[in-house]
């Protein structure tokens, strides 16, 4: 199990979110089966203490909003 951070566009929103799964594909899948108008893009680099997922995940896959930051306007 993996575990990277995917931004999510579309034309109404944009927001990052933590995304788990078997690899970096089923990820990407996983974020366009849940966000179908929407395009996905893995963020790079990937934190390498964090690629593997280290905690228990009682799920095959799954998506977690993050945190929104603070942006300047």
């Amino acid at each position: 199990m993996i575990k990277v951070s995917v931004e999510v566009s579309s034309e109404a929103a944009r927001f990052r979110a933590t995304v788990c799964a078997q690899n970096i594909a089923s990820a990407l899948n996983l974020v366009h089966a849940r966000y179908p108008d929407s395009e996905a893009k893995v963020l790079f680099p990937i934190d390498a203490e964090a690629f593997f997922a280290k905690e228990e995940i009682h799920t095959s896959e799954m998506v977690m909003m993050e945190p929104a930051e603070k942006v300047a306007v």
